[in-house]
């Protein structure tokens, strides 16, 4: 190649470069002489700072730099340090020809001949703006985001290494389980866990199912700094980068402990609400079933008493009456016994012979309970008699002998005892006096302190489901409180337990109805005259057996079906003396009809006669009550007692 081919070939690849450089605009490609004057100027320089070449050419290159910049000289600093080292490279603000900024990379590099003489300097400059605030941005978001973990604090955010130890944590994480940053961080995440589950491997399973999974969740007891546990849903994710490599675990835990007792306290009293109203359904259909099935033994007693007064007396016939008479005060002792079960009822407070009732109840309580336990007796043949009330009593000792039973599955022993105490009052809160304590001793399993300590709460129960309201110890606390005694419970697990019902003995002043009943014994029979009386009943059988027993005492008796026909007698065929009227009819009940005798005859007593165990909602509890099925006896008592005034 000749001299002038080689200079053509130069040339040529000068142009070419200076094409190429020309071309790039994303970055300021320039050149500066010695002193820092701009020597070329690219399109990328004519982009990011807004001069046209001729505007800028022959222009010191610290025009680009800010005010405090210059003032630092640190256009100077850049060139020297360029010149001294061959090469300079910062970040920084940067001036366009408008006078906005830009974050600017710059790197200056020297350029120098064959001898070493400096030429000058080769400047490329990029604009970094969008990326700076980009970065900016990130950052700002990351701080907000560590703000935010930082103060969340009803759960515990923390981070994990693979191998499970700690490498940060949170306000939540330190309130929760009590340890400071510095205290727990670099530490293993087992130490959380209780001693059981560490012997379990429970931590290194949790680990390996969030590894292979990617996430875990789970609930169990976790344990804090001071050494108390709480209940802990706990959440692990597995953080990955963009290769699959495990970088560590994101674990997050929140104490359940308080939500879960609240759950379980609504599911609770949820039963207790179902249960109730179970109960109170039991309730209302129990007394409608006792009403009716209280009038057909009205209507068998009446007519089983009439007949033996009537029929001559025949040893082979007066056993079976007399039998059948037994069976059906039983049925009605039966149908008292489920409305004292199934309906809250105001005491009948009555002296109580304890021998006496327990004795008449053998042979039912031994049915009850079946052939696998057996029932002893325990009982002095003297006992002061007890003040409560009799019916519910029963349903009382029923409850505790078939608890005794099903706390015996294997069979054993009952025992039914009864003692008299003296009690000064303090100890035991009650009022000081002379008392009878009934006992139910079983040999079953017994109780631990827990089940003890709950044993009288209502709707508690450790009968399986179906197999127990949880309402017959708490029945049997109410009844000897109301009594104005004292329930106790004495068990220990696998020795049996002892309950023991302490109850005061009585006396005429404490019981106002017997006393009254005395008087009335004592008292001349008034309703011996003929009375005139009109019976008002719904039920043709339960109206024949009380107007034969009227009738056989003496009295001359009018019929009617009802309310409005005893109003239309009362109008047309009086003068009455009394008015005996069931309470449950159709139209009008007999509370209502008593209303209207009391409006339109003042002064007529009336009876109310009822199959109820209480009366109804809108019954005159004023008026006087006939309980249903009653015997002759029973309603020329109470007829003697309204017509002396004494009722």
């Amino acid at each position: 190649m000749t001299a002038g081919e080689g200079h053509r070939v130069s040339l040529l690849d000068d142009e070419r470069y200076r094409y190429l450089v020309d071309s790039i605009t994303d970055y300021a490609i320039y050149m500066l002489d010695p002193e820092g004057r701009v020597a070329s100027w690219n399109a990328g320089a004519q982009r990011f700072k807004g001069y046209e070449t001729w505007e800028i050419l022959g222009e010191h290159f610290s025009r680009f730099y800010t005010d405090e910049d210059k003032l630092a000289r640190l256009p100077e600093y850049a060139l020297a340090t360029a010149e001294r080292e061959g090469r300079f490279e910062n970040q920084g603000w940067r001036i366009r020809k408008d006078g906005t900024r830009f974050w600017a990379h710059v790197i200056i590099d020297t350029i120098r001949d064959r001898d070493g003489t400096l030429l000058g300097f080769a400047k490329v400059t990029r604009d970094l703006t969008e990326r700076r605030n980009a970065e900016a941005e990130l950052k700002r978001s990351e701080q907000k985001f560590q703000m935010l973990v930082q103060s969340v604090t009803d759960y515990a955010l923390y981070m994990l290494d693979p191998d499970g130890y700690v490498s940060n944590w949170n306000s939540g994480a330190e309130r929760i389980k009590g340890y400071r940053a510095e205290e727990i961080v670099g530490r293993h995440f087992s130490e959380f866990y209780t001693e059981e589950d560490r012997r379990d491997g429970e931590p290194e399973k949790f680990l390996a199912a969030a590894r292979f999974e990617g996430r875990a969740e789970r609930e169990g007891w976790r344990v804090r700094k001071d050494g108390t546990r709480f209940l802990a849903n706990v959440v692990i994710d597995a953080i990955r980068d963009e290769r699959g490599e495990l970088l560590g675990f994101a674990k997050i835990t929140r104490d359940v402990t308080e939500k879960t007792a609240a759950q379980k306290a609504l599911a609770q009293t949820r039963e207790e609400l179902f249960q109730s109203q179970k109960l109170e359904a039991i309730g209302q259909l129990s007394g409608g079933i006792a009403h009716d099935f209280n009038n057909l033994l009205m209507a068998i007693l009446g007519s089983l008493e009439m007949l033996r007064k009537r029929m001559p007396e025949d040893p082979a016939l007066m056993p079976l009456l007399q039998n059948a008479i037994q069976g059906a005060e039983r049925g009605a002792a039966v149908t008292q016994r489920i409305l004292a079960f199934s309906r809250r009822q105001d005491l009948d407070m009555k002296p109580v012979d304890l021998k006496q009732l327990a004795d008449g109840m053998m042979d039912f309580l031994q049915r009850s309970i079946g052939s696998t336990a057996r029932i002893e007796m325990d009982m002095p043949p003297e006992l002061a008699l007890a003040l409560t009330d009799p019916v519910q009593l029963e349903t009382a000792l029923l409850n505790l002998v078939v608890n005794a039973r099903d706390a015996m599955p294997a069979g054993g022993t009952i025992t039914i005892g009864a003692r008299e105490e003296e009690i000064s009052g303090l100890p035991d809160k009650l009022k000081p006096g002379r008392y009878v304590c009934l006992t139910v001793t079983d040999t079953g399993e017994g109780m631990d302190e827990g089940t003890l300590e709950r044993a009288t709460t209502p709707f508690f129960t450790t009968k399986g489901v179906g197999k127990g309201t949880g309402l017959g110890l708490s029945m049997v606390q109410g009844l000897t409180e109301q009594s104005g005694g004292r329930l106790s419970i004495e068990s220990t697990k696998g020795k049996g337990t002892k309950i023991s019902l302490l109850l005061p003995t009585a006396n005429l002043e404490d019981c106002p109805k017997q006393k009254a009943a005395l008087t009335t014994q004592a008292s001349p029979a008034v309703a011996d005259r003929k009375l005139t009386v009109l019976a008002v009943d719904d039920d043709a059988l339960v109206l024949m057996n009380t107007v034969l027993m009227l009738e056989d005492m003496g009295h001359a008796v009018t019929e009617a079906y009802g309310g409005p026909e005893a109003l239309d007698m009362l109008k047309n065929a009086g003068p009455f003396d009394l008015v005996i009227t069931d309470h449950s009819m159709p139209k009008m009940t007999g509370s209502e009809l008593a209303l209207r005798v009391r409006e339109g005859w003042p002064g007529l007593p009336v009876i109310l006669a009822t199959g109820y165990a209480e009366l109804p909602s809108g019954a005159d509890e004023r008026l006087p009550r006939l309980p249903k099925p009653f015997s002759q006896n029973q309603l020329a008592d109470i007829v003697s007692s309204v017509i002396s005034g004494r009722s």
